[in-house]
Parts: structure tokens; C-alpha cells; sequence
């Protein structure tokens, strides 16, 4: 792992009366000017540039009106079931009489709008199908529901493949011919602008004159969970809506049971990060449709009763714990596998399969080995019927769904489906197919990435000195988010003394630390640390890359460095 000086551009842009940290870092990460940094929903970029938008509204327009049946097909992971929640809540909110969702179970029906979820949802007698954050290939599940005489809306964000859905409007900003300028916009963001865009034109028509017309506001709390716990990238668009979101759950104003999941996680509401909504509450929601099912997840969000919500809630960290333990299991296996190669003989392109791997876990394994390898991983389990079902992740520099594609485009038949975006990307194919692939996968990596690529790096915002460890600095640094994918929470780097290190919680580098000229004591965190390296108690000074966070303990705050990279000095 190398530390790198992030790129700064040759001018610093004017941000107004910033100090000079805060210019640098903003600037660091794309800040042109100072309307970028406004969080206010005025700034949200309007609902007339998304493609499609009219045709959608219309469709719903005339669904509420004929108070025809609304059923709302959902994905299994926490964007899809966000999604799902802000389109049943707000839908009733604006006077919808039927409004139902169905999310495919991962296990029985796989991803999207299948013609297999189609015939489940007419189980249903709904009037119009309406995919959310998925549908923008479910060209014959779309076949499927037009057939059954069914009127379908598709929102979505993902990628379209070569053939778009026939259905009767789609709204997704990365669709073609739409001008929309957040095309990172999550599908949960879709969602909600879809609700904005239906609420205007239900106030032209004069529906809400014997209504009360809803604040719309009242779903950010879900759009900024969803939108964090995808990893979409935070542009300007989507730092408005995480930032909003977040105001409202430390307010304390958050759905019923987005706080009673904080509550059983032992996160206090008022002091709640974009850090949070990604490692906190969104594997807690993911537990679900992992494991188990997502319904669980989406019906404690809808869930009004305190109560009820935190009985969900508690479900949730259970089922969240067993995915820990069931992928701590997995990565044994995995790391087992690659135990015998050196970082010379790995493949550059990694897939890996064991017969007993879960489904729901394979993500999240192939993320621990993209980033213990620094290089694209795919995990593999057993969807039976003789299929893999495959999970893969990427670094920067390789699109992983236009490498997926490249290989079906060079071995047709050896891929029967993929998709996905740049970092992240799922696939199906024959058990028998694994080792053709293992190999054309790799070659494929090989074609776009050289070895430099494969060497973690971190890239630093520089040093702080000693007189900038302290409080009103860590405050700034939380409070200048939404931090998050493509708009990263800064990270300094330096020389420190370590004064003592011991493990806590089993796995985690516990440090007390001096500056390198030895004026200030620091107290430092490893998160999951390397058992077999540390404690190092000969070890008296290391060089950190490092987050200035806040530590509360019995009402005090203290600055703590949250250590994402240590290396002896």
C-alpha cells in the first residue's frame, strides 16, 4: 500500500471566506465554485430534465384518479428497499387508493422484473407495475407484463444493455437521450424525483383542493439511505439529498423504524454520519435480503409503531450478526485458496467459488478481496440447476460491466446474463463454464490494467500539524459532508511515536500516539486489524493514514484518529 498526494488543480477555485484546509479539500474533489456547496433542496437539479418524467406522471396521474391497483417491484438490497418504502409512503401521501409492493426473493427468483416475478405480481390483480431500482433490463419480464394487459413505469439507475424495455414510460438518468446531469443519482433518488414531478402536476390539476397536499420532505431520511447504502458517486445533486436526509434524522424526525434500527445499533440519531447510514444501518437493512427477506427490511421501514419498528429492528441486527459470521466463514475459505500464490503468480482478475457459499454474501466477500488484493474480484455460489451465480467488484480504472461484457462479446455462451455498474457488477453462468471464465476474465483484465494498478494506493489530503489536532477541526471536517463514494471523507497522513497499542473487540488496534515532534498525545483506532502483525510491541513509530473523527466517552469529546493504513517507520 503507497500513500499519494490527491491531485489539486493548478488554481484554486474561489469558495468564498473558507479557511484554507476546507478551499483545498473541496477543491480536491472536483469544487468549481461556491454554489456547489449549497446543500439547500432549491439547488436540486429540476425534475423537467429527467427523460420520460411526463409519461410517468401521466400514468400515475391516471392511476390515482381511476384509484387504479399500484404494485411496486423492488430490489433486494437497501437502495431497492429505500426505494420501494418511499414509493408506497409517498404514493399514499398523494392520495393513491392501492398501493402494494413485491420484492423478488434473491433465492427463488434473482434480480429484476423476470417474467417468474410477473406471474407472482398478477397474483396480485394489479392495474400498473412499477419497478423500482431495477427493470432497465427486464426486457421479457416487461414482455411478460404487457402481455398480461398491465401498464408498466420503469424507474432505475442502472445501466441500460443493448435493448430497452417496452414499457409504457421508463425514467432513469442514465437511459438514452436523457439529458439529466446527476446520472449518479441512486434508485431511491429516482424514485423521490418521480413522486416531486407527480406532486406538481397533481397541484396544476387542482387535486389537492380537497387534500392536504404532503411535504415530500418527510422521505429524505430514506433517500439519503438508500443513496449512501448503494455507493452511488456524491455529486452536487446527491450531496443535497444525503445532507437533507441526515438533518432530518438528527432532528429526530426519521421514520419510526430507520430509529429504531440506529437505537438497536447503539447510534445516537443526533450525531449520525453519511459514515453511519453506509456501515450502520445499510448491513442491517442488507441482512435482510441476504439472508433472509427483504420484505422484513422494507416492512420496518413503513412500520408507524414503535414498538413493532424496534422488534423488526432487532430481527435485523440478528440476521446482521449471522452475515457476519457466515462471511467470516467464507473468507477463511477464500483466503485459503490464494494462500499458496504469490501477489506475482495471482491472477490480475480474481473468481473464486466454494459449492457451500452463500448467495447473499458473495458481494460483500468479493469486496473483502478486492480490497485485501487490489485487484477485481468475482465470488461465486451455487444457484443450483447447474448455474453459478456470481458477485463482482472492481478498482479504479477497470469498468467492471463493460469488462463483463467484453468478455461475453469475445466468448459468446459462456456468460447467460450480467449487469451492473463501473464498480460493481453480478452475472450468471454454467457451473461448467467457471474455468473458461476464471481465465478469459483474467486475460480481459489483463488487457486494460497494468500491474501499477494493482498496488493499493491512498490517496492523502497531506499532514496536519500539531496544532491542528483538535476539536473545532474534527467538527468542521463532519460537518463539510455529506462524505462519501467519488467525494471521499478527507484523510491526512504522518509520522506518529506509538506510545501503547492493544486489541479490543478482538479485532481491532486500539493505539495512544504522539505527534513525530512529540508535543501532542492522540488516541487512534485500527479498525479489523491483521492479527498476525499487530500488537507489534517492538514497533515505537509508524507512519498513518488517518481520519481526524470525534470520540464521545460518558459525555466528553475527544479527537481520535480513525487509522486506515499503518506501517512501521
Amino acid at each position: 500500500m503507497r500513500i499519494e498526494a490527491r491531485p489539486l488543480p493548478a488554481q484554486l477555485p474561489d469558495l468564498g471566506n473558507l479557511p484554507p484546509l476546507l478551499t483545498r479539500l473541496y477543491a480536491a474533489r472536483g469544487v468549481q465554485s461556491v454554489e456547489e456547496l449549497d446543500k439547500g433542496l432549491a439547488r436540486l437539479v429540476p425534475y423537467q430534465q429527467l427523460k420520460g418524467i411526463d409519461a410517468a406522471v401521466e400514468l400515475l396521474v391516471e392511476a390515482l384518479a381511476q384509484r387504479q391497483r399500484i404494485l411496486i417491484v423492488g430490489d433486494f438490497d437497501a437502495d431497492g428497499a429505500t426505494a420501494s418504502t418511499v414509493g408506497v409512503l409517498g404514493l399514499r401521501l398523494l392520495g393513491a387508493a392501492h398501493v402494494d409492493y413485491l420484492v423478488p426473493n434473491r433465492f427463488e427468483y434473482g434480480y429484476g422484473l423476470t417474467p417468474e416475478i410477473v406471474a407472482v405480481a398478477l397474483e396480485r390483480q394489479p392495474d400498473l407495475l412499477l419497478t423500482v431500482d431495477n427493470g432497465i433490463s427486464s426486457v421479457d419480464g416487461v414482455a411478460a407484463a404487457k402481455a398480461a394487459g398491465l401498464t408498466v413505469l420503469v424507474t432505475d439507475h442502472h445501466l441500460p444493455g443493448p435493448e430497452l424495455p417496452a414499457a409504457d414510460a421508463i425514467v432513469n438518468p442514465n437511459q438514452p437521450g436523457c439529458d439529466f446531469p446527476s446520472k449518479a443519482m441512486a434508485g431511491v433518488g429516482v424514485m423521490f424525483y418521480v413522486l416531486l414531478a407527480l406532486r406538481a402536476r397533481l397541484r396544476e390539476n387542482g387535486w389537492f383542493a380537497s387534500r392536504t397536499e404532503p411535504n415530500l420532505g418527510e422521505l429524505l431520511d430514506l433517500v439519503a439511505l438508500g443513496s449512501v447504502a448503494d455507493v452511488v458517486p456524491l455529486d452536487a445533486n446527491n450531496r443535497i439529498l444525503v445532507h437533507q436526509g441526515l438533518a432530518r434524522i438528527r432532528a429526530g424526525r426519521a421514520r419510526p423504524g430507520l430509529r429504531a434500527i440506529l437505537e438497536v445499533a447503539g447510534r445516537d440519531h443526533r450525531r449520525i454520519t453519511s459514515t453511519d447510514l453506509g456501515f450502520i444501518l445499510g448491513p442491517r437493512l442488507n441482512a435482510a435480503g441476504r439472508l433472509d427477506d427483504m420484505s422484513l427490511g422494507i416492512e420496518c421501514l413503513l412500520c408507524d409503531d414503535e414498538a413493532l419498528a424496534r422488534d423488526m429492528a432487532v430481527q435485523l441486527d440478528q440476521l446482521n450478526q449471522d452475515r457476519k459470521a457466515i462471511e467470516q466463514g467464507m473468507q477463511r475459505e477464500a483466503l485459503a485458496q490464494l494462500k499458496d500464490l504469490s501477489l506475482d503468480d495471482m491472477p490480475f482478475g480474481l473468481c473464486l467459488f466454494e459449492p457451500d457459499w452463500h448467495q447473499g454474501v458473495i458481494g460483500i466477500l468479493a469486496s473483502r478481496l478486492k480490497e485485501r488484493y487490489h485487484r477485481p474480484a468475482i465470488a461465486f455460489a451455487d444457484a443450483g440447476e447447474g448455474m453459478l451465480k456470481g458477485s463482482a467488484r472492481s478498482v479504479p480504472g477497470l469498468h467492471i460491466r463493460d469488462a463483463l461484457d467484453a468478455v461475453a462479446a469475445r466468448h459468446p455462451g459462456l456468460i447467460s446474463k450480467f449487469g451492473g455498474h463501473a464498480m460493481a457488477a453480478g452475472l450468471s453462468l454454467p457451473q461448467e463454464n467457471f474455468g473458461a471464465f476464471a481465465v478469459a476474465f483474467d486475460a480481459e483484465v489483463r488487457r486494460q490494467l497494468c500491474e501499477d494498478d494493482l498496488t493499493g494506493r491512498l490517496l492523502s489530503d497531506g499532514q496536519l500539524d500539531a496544532t491542528e489536532f483538535h476539536l473545532e477541526l474534527a467538527r468542521a471536517l463532519r460537518n463539510a459532508g455529506p462524505w462519501g463514494q467519488h467525494f471521499p471523507e478527507p484523510l491526512f497522513h504522518g509520522v506518529f511515536q506509538i506510545v501503547n497499542q492493544r486489541i479490543v473487540g478482538e479485532r481491532h488496534l486500539k493505539l495512544v500516539l504522539k505527534t513525530e515532534c512529540g508535543s501532542v498525545q492522540l488516541d487512534g483506532i485500527a479498525f479489523n486489524i491483521d492479527r498476525d502483525v499487530w500488537p507489534n510491541p517492538t514497533l515505537r513509530w509508524a507512519e498513518l493514514a488517518y481520519k481526524l473523527d470525534l470520540n464521545e466517552f460518558r459525555g466528553n469529546e475527544t479527537v481520535q484518529l480513525m487509522v486506515a493504513h499503518i506501517a512501521p517507520r
